[in-house]
């Protein structure tokens, strides 16, 4: 497979830690320049950055919270003036708080939709008008858990925020394939998380991975190359998609 990303600039929301991290990082080994967007987390950005280059890649922080479109389209902007464009854009960042739903209040409700939801359509909004300018095509990743398959009992914020995002990213690859914009959503089951409570994972872990028929949970690396795939040259006539990295947890 071809998966050279050489001559590309990408876009990873939430790319300081985690998932978000590996992507980023992966992106870069195959050639694209990667904007690393973080809203808190500098440190870890700069850090991510900095792995990169002492790899031989070329990376640059950028803050902004996604849910704000201003603040998105500013930093968009930006990643053009410095990469001479923008060709994929990965929606990474998002919230997943468990809570029973007779429990969830509006306002965990609106910051899940602000970001998992209206940060793609801020971030879509922001650099589709780039790519269809270049007239070179381009990739938007979505990514999001298998609970806006399936749904999930104490996700119900996070399952309709990102199906809800699903609907999104087949709506836009209706819309863009005309420019050669591939369009595709990314659904994950269970990935430890450098920030997850070893406390709660000895707990429960032990439950969790019967089922899944590969008897593990995910890891970062075993998303970053679906993502590097879906943003090469290979996946040219894929899109409108939702594609499952989730271990056998979910076969629909």
């Amino acid at each position: 497979m071809n998966l050279s990303l050489a001559g590309k600039a990408a876009l990873v929301t939430g790319a300081g830690r985690d998932v978000g991290k590996a992507i980023a990082i992966e992106l870069a080994a195959q050639g694209a320049a990667v904007a690393v967007n973080y809203q808190s987390s500098a440190e870890e950005a700069e850090a991510v950055v900095a792995k990169i280059a002492g790899a031989g890649g070329k990376a640059i922080a950028f803050k902004a919270d996604i849910s704000d479109f201003a603040e998105t389209k500013a930093m968009v902007d930006r990643i053009v003036s410095e990469f001479g464009g923008i060709d994929i854009v990965v929606n990474n960042a998002g919230v997943a708080q468990r809570a029973r739903f007779l429990e969830t209040t509006p306002d965990q409700w609106k910051r899940h939709i602000d970001v998992g939801l209206l940060g793609t359509v801020n971030t879509s909004q922001a650099a589709l008008p780039h790519m269809v300018q270049a007239g070179k095509g381009g990739r938007i990743i979505s990514l999001g858990g298998d609970s806006s398959r399936i749904g999930e009992a104490n996700l119900s914020m996070a399952a309709a925020s990102r199906a809800a995002t699903i609907a999104l990213v087949k709506s836009l690859a209706r819309e863009f394939g005309r420019y050669d914009i591939t369009c595709n959503a990314v659904t994950l089951g269970m990935i430890q998380s450098a920030h997850s409570d070893p406390a709660w994972l000895a707990e429960n872990l032990p439950k969790m991975v019967k089922n899944y028929p590969l008897k593990r949970i995910g890891q970062p690396s075993d998303v970053a190359p679906m993502i590097a795939f879906l943003a090469s040259a290979d996946a040219a006539w894929i899109t409108g998609q939702t594609i499952s990295v989730n271990g056998g947890f979910a076969m629909l």
